[in-house]
């Protein structure tokens, strides 16, 4: 049964949140049980903190335990200062109201942390994909879950390039999961596209997710929250898989954008929350559907540096590129890691490759520090930052330009 609440024209009190958290954990009794809250990084906007508080104050005394492992899926670990500003609370009050909460990083690439969960068979892949691959997939997740008695996950719930829509068992695989499944799923994502899977609720790939969730050992609940500009709009408890059921359909209603024509010029700002290219392709992904064929869609970023501190060496020798030139030149690339080409593809969008010629469908232009000559290193195009002005951009929607302030989480597509 789902414990919950959702609006599309008002946000959740305090109190609201209080009384959900409360009826749920109760229906529970978690009293001297090892519980784990698993939660999102930085990269996410949702009110963690508030949910982190309300959870504590119901359960913070009576159960056993009461720890963190923050999803990171391949992210870099958050610092201390981070983890605060993540949970909303003071350096002082992490060492004292809530010293005893332990925090911790997942670490995917690091084989000793991780433990085995089992193997999701070839004839199961082949059902769950839709019959686009046929093979055993690996599955382990961070072998600290095994300490707790409980698993929490406390997420948000937005349309995703990947799985269709975030949230629920996805904070498990890829968020404190292996890497096998981890690739997988992503190039199941990417053989499917992006303008097919985001904003799509039943997906093959959120069907391999639920899938592998259900080899963890570990009863699974799930804190679903809807966020809209910033306000909690939604919050849904119950497993993951009814959690989220409730907060995709709020999602769909809330986080995506219908427009009556398509674009020529798209300029999407990545909010501060994306530091790097591997997550501001998100700017990219949620808005490729209404960029013009032939269209450009401009990232701006002053702020971003880094293509991705942890593959960036990776990505800038593969480079950005359509599905169908990985697809048609498979024996050269089915070797490197399924989730770097998966994230190539979505950052460069759908397109074609004919007789050894590329086409992508829009041009992705980078407008950030990184260097011209990296930008066409990796097949994207290249503007100084400095040279947009951003009010040039705005209100100029009946000529064919949009200007979207801080993109990345809500979904635009065509009306019709």
């Amino acid at each position: 049964m789902t414990i919950g609440l959702g609006f599309t024209d008002q946000s959740l009190t305090t109190e609201r949140v209080r009384e959900i958290v409360a009826k749920y954990l109760t229906s529970l009794n978690l009293a001297n049980e090892r519980v784990l809250l698993v939660i999102p990084d930085a990269t996410r906007t949702a009110p963690v903190g508030l949910l982190f508080k309300a959870i504590h104050e119901q359960i913070g005394q009576s159960a056993k335990a009461l720890d963190i492992l923050i999803a990171l899926g391949t992210h870099p670990p958050m610092t201390d200062d981070a983890i605060n500003q993540r949970l909303d609370i003071t350096a002082e009050e992490r060492r004292t109201t809530y010293g005893h909460v332990k925090v911790m990083n997942h670490a995917w690439d690091d084989p000793a942390s991780l433990r085995k969960l089992g193997t999701i068979s070839a004839a199961d892949v082949k059902s769950l994909s839709d019959g686009l691959f046929e093979m055993d997939v690996d599955v382990s997740i961070n072998k600290n879950v095994f300490n707790y008695d409980r698993i929490i996950i406390v997420g948000p719930v937005f349309p995703h390039e990947v799985v269709g829509f975030s949230g629920g068992n996805k904070y498990l695989f890829p968020g404190i999961g292996g890497p096998e499944i981890l690739n997988f799923f992503h190039w199941l994502g990417a053989v499917i596209t992006n303008p097919k899977i985001i904003g799509s609720k039943h997906t093959p790939v959120r069907r391999v997710v639920d899938r592998a969730a259900k080899l963890v050992p570990v009863p699974r609940s799930a804190f679903c929250m809807v966020v809209d500009h910033g306000k909690l709009s939604g919050l849904y408890a119950g497993t993951p898989e009814e959690a989220w059921e409730a907060a995709s359909d709020l999602s769909d209603k809330l986080h995506i954008i219908y427009k009556d024509r398509t674009f020529h010029t798209v300029l999407s700002c990545a909010p501060p929350m994306y530091d790097e290219i591997w997550v501001g392709g998100k700017c990219m992904y949620k808005l490729e559907p209404v960029v013009a064929d032939h269209g450009e869609l401009i990232i701006y970023a002053p702020h971003i540096s880094e293509i991705s501190i942890t593959h960036g060496k990776l990505i800038e020798r593969i480079g950005y590129h359509t599905r169908d030139y990985f697809l048609k030149q498979w024996d050269k690339f089915k070797h490197e890691p399924w989730g770097i080409l998966a994230h190539s593809t979505h950052v460069r969008g759908i397109g074609t490759y004919e007789n050894g010629v590329e086409q992508p469908r829009v041009l992705v232009t980078l407008a950030t520090q990184i260097p011209e000559e990296v930008c066409k290193r990796i097949n994207l195009g290249y503007r100084d930052p400095r040279s947009i002005r951003v009010e040039d951009y705005a209100n100029r929607e009946s000529e064919g330009v949009l200007y979207v302030p801080k993109a990345g989480e809500y979904l635009y597509r065509l009306k019709g």
